[in-house]
């Protein structure tokens, strides 16, 4: 193992973050407040953190990093980016928040989980609060590079379902060659797309502070808002359609975005599968949601139309913005809502969940066994859409499925241990290994409520569900360790 590889490459990251650190401070200066210093201690510790990282293997030149390296290098990428976002959090809010729940704060927002430990955004400072979604819009374009660039050359992530398995778009235009071409084209992609948010925003009515925090938060797919009352708090329909737009096409794959406006072959959306599914599941969710509303009494007007797409979207994107009290919704929505974020977007957004590529080929392969009940002796061939796929793929995907849902109840039960009643703990993981957010029960709104253990756990289940589950239990198997 190339520990000292790792090391410089550790310090070089840490050295960028530190000075993305900096920025909150234009922030505290425009606006006057007093926790200037907070963002300047971080920034130095931070970088003083980094820097020794990086000297003390100077000498060492670059080798091949072989996938075990690629697996610890990914996981201490995170774990000490959310270590080191937590200072902000510790010297520069106006509140006193613990280690942990500063900890917990920092890993929902380079999750994107959009899990939050605030109560009450309204008297606490700007800095902090453009801190908290420059957090989300930075993980989320780190997610983007790690499940298109990265992790299908681990073996492991939903992109990897894209690579030689299928004939698709994806396949047959390659985006670039190398990690580094590839990740300055998903880079201006993602900037682009967080200007015409924010331009849209803006024009709409919001202000400019709050536009610019909510298009990091949205493209990001995070969920982080400003207010207590989240996006309800614009209180007009105009914001929540951009919103939903902006929702959406960030909740597709961001190389099928490339593909698409790169040569203007716009045609290629409606030939990829997944995105096919991604539309679908969600515009059938909404006619669901709107369905048991008008059923249960409720008068069908453009506002609750327009709240209602609104929420569907949020929640199947895994974003979490709000407009209503989603724990008050009748019958089973509420519980729905949860699903469909554990379920997700497209494999390469910024996006949580299980993921819908993987839906898709659960789908398929169930499709396929039926029809073998009746026809034993038929040869069936695996497809998504008109494409062959490799059987391996889908035995993989049982697999993570498997592991997932082990996660899930393993989780949800300590949680239970704890004493927390069935509905917040089940929910709770639900919406941290997705990376949703909001979830039900005592954890609706924050988890402001929660012990300090279970906030450690929940900020695990967090990066174990943005990391794609395996690349971080790998690590605690003894085979990973053997040579």
């Amino acid at each position: 193992m190339k520990f000292r590889l790792i090391s410089r490459v550790l310090g070089i990251g840490l050295i960028a973050f530190s000075f993305l650190q900096l920025t909150p401070i234009i922030v505290s200066v425009i606006y006057n407040e007093a926790n200037i210093s907070a963002f300047a201690y971080s920034f130095a510790i931070t970088l003083a953190f980094g820097a020794f990282l990086y000297l003390v293997n100077f000498e060492k030149k670059y080798e091949g990093i072989r996938v075990k390296e690629g697996f610890l290098l990914t996981v201490m990428l995170w774990l000490f980016f959310t270590i080191f976002a937590t200072l902000p959090f510790i010297l520069g809010t106006k509140g006193s928040l613990s280690i942990v729940s500063a900890y917990f704060e920092a890993t929902s927002g380079l999750t994107t989980t959009g899990a939050t430990i605030f109560s009450d955004l309204s008297g606490e400072y700007l800095s902090i609060l453009f801190y908290r979604g420059l957090l989300q819009w930075i993980g989320g374009l780190g997610i983007i590079v790690l499940a298109i660039a990265l992790m299908p050359l681990l073996g492991i992530g939903g992109m990897q379902l894209y690579r030689g398995e299928t004939q698709g778009p994806i396949n047959q235009s390659k985006l670039r060659p190398k990690i580094a071409e590839t990740a300055k084209v998903l880079v201006y992609i993602y900037l682009v797309l967080t200007f015409l948010c924010f331009l849209s925003y803006f024009i709409a009515g919001m202000e400019y502070f709050d536009a610019v925090v909510h298009s990091f938060t949205t493209v990001a797919i995070g969920g982080f808002s400003n207010y207590n009352e989240s996006f309800a708090h614009f209180n007009d329909n105009s914001i929540y359609l951009l919103a939903i737009v902006f929702m959406f096409i960030s909740g597709i794959s961001f190389s099928l975005h490339y593909l698409s406006f790169s040569n203007f072959r716009l045609l290629n959306y409606l030939k990829d599968p997944e995105f096919g599914f991604y539309w679908k599941m969600l515009f059938l969710a909404f006619l669901l949601f709107l369905y048991i509303i008008w059923l249960n009494g409720e008068d069908i007007s453009y506002d609750a139309f327009v709240a209602s797409l609104f929420t569907v979207t949020s929640f199947a994107t895994t974003t979490g913005f709000t407009v209503l009290d989603h724990t008050n919704f009748p019958t089973f929505l509420p519980q729905l809502l949860i699903f469909i974020g554990m379920i997700g977007a497209c494999a390469g957004s910024t996006a949580g969940g299980f993921k819908a590529i993987r839906a898709l080929v659960l789908l398929s392969h169930a499709r396929r066994e039926l029809k073998k009940l009746i026809h034993p002796n038929l040869v069936l061939p695996l497809k998504i859409g008109k494409k062959k796929i490799n059987s391996e793929v889908a035995d993989s995907v049982w697999g993570f499925l498997t592991v997932y849902l082990l996660t899930f109840l393993v989780g949800s039960f300590f949680l239970m241990g704890q004493g927390i009643d069935t509905e917040t703990a089940f929910s709770a993981i639900a919406a941290t290994l997705n990376n949703l957010g909001p979830g039900l029960g005592e954890v609706a709104y924050n988890y402001s409520e929660m012990s300090s253990l279970t906030k450690v756990v929940l900020a695990f289940v967090m990066i174990l569900g943005r990391l794609e589950i395996y690349t971080l239990l790998v690590l605690f198997t003894a085979f990973f360790w053997k040579e």
